[in-house]
């Protein structure tokens, strides 16, 4: 019986290496061509490699005659971006392959941020659906279409946290929350890049902006960023962590500073956590003239910062040519080593090798696959269902919505008839003429158009200055240039004839993005002076709200019946939002970044700390605690607020024990009912706090949630558990590490209205 089992031992031993061999040849095989190779480039094309130009998207033919192609030829290019159609990039990939002197194909970028051609929704409304099945989808398709169009390799997921609203792109975030920003960044690597990186439908992702970028002083954008360390670490370096524990390709360095030095050129941050304590082994690439803007920041010249870059393990240079312009100068005068160069250079190669691309260079350049998988009717089928999972119902006075498909009408505001603005910022490839508006999908979801009146109100701004700085990227807002109250007359009297009036207001899809930074989020002036003149008809108004932040509607709370927030809903916005409008689809999304009363109120969040002078729940003001002369400290909309058109009842929790040591869990159970008339997804979140530590703790921290259909009527238990790991932190130390001792656990429909029990964790 013993021989049995020894023999039994051995063969399980020798299956477990069998099993591992097959990894671990392919990355025998890579570092073996990988040495083969750099034994055989000069210096000068070892750089080369490092060095990442904007194509600016020339066109076929040109490939050999331009600069960049003369470059290419002489080994002086690693990849390029802004380029995209087979055609093209197969144009230039073959002089890489065929002209230059050791062919090395090169990799091609793009910004597929929320979409390809067929746009998903700006990924603050993403995150808005909490589901992560449908945020991978759709960096599955965007994959998918991009690398049917030529492209290996995309700049996203953008994981940078945000509290700060005034920062424009807050909207290509996932709002305020590490833990909900973890989760969010590890689905969407998972989509981009699939199980098998070099299947020609998958596409190598890159997770930005390392580090902080989202805490940019005053919400201005490419600002300075001072914070601690012990904050960079329990808040916000979670995401990222998240996205390279699941394997993300690539990194994208920062604008700004940390701790006094650009991220660029900071080897604390890019080889001591993000290499050394992380366990990175990608390639990291700076942002757009990354390593020239450092000069403005005062860390040297040219050839000072590209050192400076390079010694940080930055390993491609995006446009600002100083790796390609100054390492060899460098390297003579000492100030870096080869090993440095060949480290960067075998990276990028590595990149390469494991997309496919030394096997098959054109291995994305399938013309059958450009035609038949881009902007097809189940991706933008796909699109549509998500944009509606995205859509947040913040207020339904009287029950408005849904509303009756036979009713007339009035359809209202700057943004009711605008395909433009539909999909919102950073949609590099969409095509915007195509994307459905507010009309259209009403159109197409009522089938009577003869219902429907259109007026435009108002334009989205006063100001035809500040307009013009919002379409600068090629989405006018459609300026119209008639008198503010010709074009309110014009509403009220289509408001009149209406049954209920549909107004589309809110934000232009370039008012929110990068550059796009505000001094003041308050609700437009101009069209909430069209709200009041609707509001005096009677009629019944529900305000679709198109923001890619959040904006101080204090007013518009407080005076309109009934909000949707539809975020920028992507290519098939118009008719996402045309399915919630008439009950096709229940709202189900929740907030993820808190809805401030007013501008002055930021930065407001959810899981902030405790002050030494708490105000008392429930109380206003109280003199020498903290809180404000004028409003409260509340939030308008709390994080994880979302309404439906049913509604749900949490029962008391149920904990399986109320303490438990290392090594053990508790489970925590509530019953959700559904107390309304539809069917509805409820997002069930659930919260920790911790009572005590050796260092400050915030009031909540969200530490699980679950998206569930609970039928009209139906009950459902839901279950959380709990274990060690949901409890940890990173100590004055930075020690990650679980204290015993008490701590509380809500459990609620959003981060404010919960119901709690205790626990404790013991040595």
């Amino acid at each position: 019986m013993k021989k049995t089992i020894t023999v039994l031992a051995m063969l399980l031993v020798f299956a477990a290496l069998h099993i591992q061999a097959q990894p671990l040849t392919q990355e025998i095989k890579m570092n073996q061509f990988i040495s083969e190779l750099m034994a055989k480039m000069t210096i000068d094309e070892k750089i080369g490699q490092l060095n990442l130009p904007s194509a600016g998207d020339f066109t076929t033919g040109q490939t050999s005659s331009s600069d960049i192609g003369k470059k290419i030829t002489e080994g002086k290019v690693g990849g390029l971006f802004n380029i995209s159609s087979v055609a093209k990039i197969k144009s230039v990939q073959r002089v890489a392959v065929e002209e230059s002197r050791l062919k090395i194909p090169l990799i091609f970028g793009m910004d597929v941020i929320h979409g390809y051609k067929s746009v998903f929704p700006i990924p603050l409304g993403l995150s808005c659906s909490w589901d992560m099945a449908l945020i991978e989808q759709s960096a599955r398709i965007a994959a998918q279409e991009a690398s049917a169009d030529g492209i290996n390799w995309t700049f996203s997921p953008m994981v940078d946290l945000s509290r700060d609203p005034r920062w424009g792109r807050i909207a290509e975030g996932n709002g305020e929350d590490p833990y909900l920003g973890g989760e969010i960044a590890k689905a969407m690597v998972r989509g981009y890049q699939g199980k098998d990186l070099t299947a020609n439908n998958t596409i190598m992702a890159c997770v930005k902006h390392f580090a902080l970028y989202g805490a940019s002083e005053a919400g201005r954008d490419y600002n300075t960023v001072d914070m601690s360390r012990h904050r960079m670490y329990n808040e916000y370096f979670l995401p990222y962590k998240a996205a390279v524990d699941a394997g993300v390709g690539s990194v994208m360095a920062a604008f700004n500073e940390v701790d006094g030095i650009p991220a660029t050129g900071n080897r604390w941050l890019m080889n001591d956590v993000l290499r050394d304590e992380w366990g990175f082994d990608g390639f990291i690439v700076t942002d757009y003239t990354g390593i020239f803007e450092m000069i403005d920041h005062g860390m040297g010249d040219l050839q000072t910062v590209s050192a400076l870059a390079l010694k940080a393990t930055m390993d491609m240079d995006m446009v600002s040519e100083g790796f390609l312009l100054t390492l060899k100068k460098s390297l003579e005068e000492g100030k870096i080593t080869e090993e440095q160069i060949n480290s960067a250079c075998r990276r990028i190669l590595e990149a390469k090798y494991v997309l496919g691309l030394f096997d098959d260079p054109y291995r994305y350049c399938d013309e059958n696959r450009a035609k038949t998988e881009i902007y097809t009717d189940a991706n933008r089928m796909a699109a549509r269902k998500t944009a509606t999972e995205s859509f947040v119902l913040l207020k339904n006075e009287g029950n408005i919505l849904p509303l009756k498909k036979d009713a007339k009408i009035a359809l209202i505001g700057p943004l009711a008839d605008n395909r433009l603005n539909m999909c919102g910022t950073w949609t590099v490839a969409g095509d915007f003429e195509k994307a459905i508006s507010v009309l259209d999908g009403i159109k197409m979801v009522t089938g009577k158009p003869e219902l429907i009146s259109v007026s435009k109100g108002s334009n989205v701004v006063s100001d035809s200055l500040l307009e013009s700085r919002i379409g600068i990227f090629g989405k006018p807002t459609g300026w119209d240039s008639r008198p503010a109250d010709v074009m309110i007359a014009e509403a009220v009297k289509a408001a009149e004839k209406a049954d209920v009036v549909v107004a589309v207001l809110g934000e232009a899809a370039e008012s929110s993005g990068e550059c796009s930074s505000i001094t003041n989020i308050s609700f437009p002036e101009n069209q909430r002076n069209l709200l009041k003149a609707l509001l005096k008809t009677g009629k019944p108004i529900v305000m679709v709200l198109f923001t890619g932040r959040p904006l101080a509607i204090t007013w518009e709370q407080e005076n309109v019946p009934t909000i949707l927030n539809v975020w920028f809903g992507g290519s098939e916005a118009g008719a996402a939002v045309a399915d919630v409008l008439f009950g096709d689809v229940v709202p189900s999304g929740k907030l993820t970044t808190t809805f401030p009363q007013n501008t002055g109120q930021i930065p407001l969040f959810y899981n902030h700390k405790n002050t030494g002078r708490p105000l008392a729940e429930g109380e206003w003001f109280s003199k020498f605690r903290t809180n404000y002369l004028d409003v409260t400290n509340e939030p308008l909309y709390p994080f994880g607020f979302g309404l439906s058109y049913t509604s749900f009842s949490y029962s008391d929790l149920t904990l399986s024990k109320n303490s438990f040591k290392p090594g053990e869990k508790i489970d925590v159970k509530v019953t959700v009912t559904n107390t309304g008339n539809f069917d509805g997804k409820e997002v069930v979140q659930l919260y920790i706090r911790d009572m005590v530590g050796t260092t400050t703790r915030p009031v909540k921290e969200l530490k699980g949630f679950q998206k569930i259909l609970i039928k009209k009527g139906e009950s459902k238990e839901v279950t959380f558990s709990i274990d060690i790991e949901d409890l940890k932190f990173y100590n004055y130390d930075l020690k990650f590490v679980a204290e015993p001792g008490d701590f509380k656990v809500f459990v609620g429909g959003n981060s404010r209205d919960v119901k709690e029990a205790n626990f404790v964790l013991t040595e």
